[in-house]
């Protein structure tokens, strides 16, 4: 297939599949704030620590030379790790903290709702006010995960090439069996640290998605509030949480049994991070949902087949972080979690790494 630069298929009126989840990382229930207060924020409890490197000895040989130059690059991996976890836990902890605070002054406003107030009550036009402004905290913390998931990606990247050039290492001439004894050591150090920043990301895919659901629902409810604080007395919660009806549940595999079976909405190909696809992919399923306002998305990250089972699953590994970022674009586009799934696959079909938009 010859697909570039996020390009959808065929014209969008074109784009329709008349055919036919779980939300990753658990059920998006309710999470107990303080007070009392209920809150459907729930984010990952995940802290990605790497151990530390161990120390080497010298062993005077060039290839013990470049092992320890390789374990710096990798004590500088680890320490960017930390970085981002201590931001990740932060902005967690703001999140939770708004969401709290945003909640036990919406359940203050829709008490006094219950009962019936004057129309346009001071009190409560102030209570609102507050309100928004922690949904706009819960905004910025999106924000700052946004910027977070990019340095994730970076560090995904180096690790993968600090790996590569480990095992590279190996076959380099001049060697001791202490040199290789502390590449092995090195090596799983890395492939530790790898591990460490692949769950970081798929946690923080999963917190932006759940995050970006729950401020376009809450945003909409805050909305419909100002409309009964106009008049005095409740009048219910945004109709946007109910103009969707049940969508039909992901297949137990996802979408990889559709690949070559059903033509997808959208095949995306990412050539870089500065790669446009998300104003057509908006309308594309804009146009899907104005015709069936009860449809679900499964998007497949589907690999090309390597040449061993490394390749493979390191192709795999990249191709399911172009995946995680198409499913966060269609949570901002204000699609709920649990319309949402994610699933990733290599095949021989493909020669590029590519991301298929199925409607269920």
């Amino acid at each position: 297939m010859s697909f570039f630069q996020g390009r959808i298929i065929g014209a969008v009126s074109a784009l329709f599949l008349i055919a036919g989840c779980t939300t990753p990382g658990g059920d998006p229930g309710s999470q107990a704030g303080g007070g009392g207060v209920q809150s459907p924020l729930v984010l990952g409890t995940g802290s990605f620590e790497p151990e530390g490197v161990p120390s080497f000895e010298s062993t005077g040989t060039d290839v013990g030379r470049r092992v320890q130059s390789l374990r710096e690059d990798l004590v500088d991996i680890q320490d960017q790790l930390r970085s981002e976890n201590e931001t990740l836990q932060a902005q967690r902890q703001q999140s939770r903290q708004s969401a709290q605070s945003y909640h036990a002054l919406k359940s203050d406003i829709n008490a006094k709702l219950q009962v019936g107030t004057t129309p346009g009550n001071p009190r409560l036009v102030s209570q609102w006010n507050q309100a928004q402004s922690e949904l706009g905290q819960v905004d910025q913390s999106i924000q700052q995960m946004n910027s977070l998931s990019s340095e994730v990606s970076s560090t995904a990247s180096e690790t993968g090439y600090l790996l590569d050039s480990i095992r590279s290492t190996f076959g380099l001439s001049g060697a001791v069996d202490a040199d290789h004894a502390q590449l092995t050591v090195l090596e799983d150090a890395a492939n530790q640290t790898a591990v460490l920043v692949d769950r970081l990301d798929s946690e923080l895919t999963e917190d932006l998605q759940r995050q970006t659901s729950y401020l376009s629902t809450e945003r909409s409810n805050l909305n419909a509030m100002s409309v009964a604080i106009e008049n005095g007395e409740s009048t219910g919660v945004s109709l946007s949480n109910r103009i969707y009806g049940q969508a039909a549940p992901a297949a137990p595999g996802g979408a990889t049994g559709r690949l070559g079976q059903e033509r997808p909405l959208a095949i995306i190909t990412f050539r870089d991070e500065n790669t446009r696809y998300e104003p057509k992919l908006y309308n594309a399923v804009n146009q899907v949902l104005e015709r069936r306002p009860n449809a679900g998305f499964d998007v497949l990250a589907v690999a090309p087949q390597g040449n061993s089972e490394g390749e493979t699953s390191l192709a795999t590994n990249r191709t399911r972080r172009d995946g995680e970022r198409v499913l966060r674009s269609l949570a901002s586009m204000g699609l709920p979690a649990e319309r949402l799934s994610l699933s990733a696959t290599s095949s021989p079909m493909v020669s590029n790494g590519e991301v298929h938009v199925y409607v269920r």
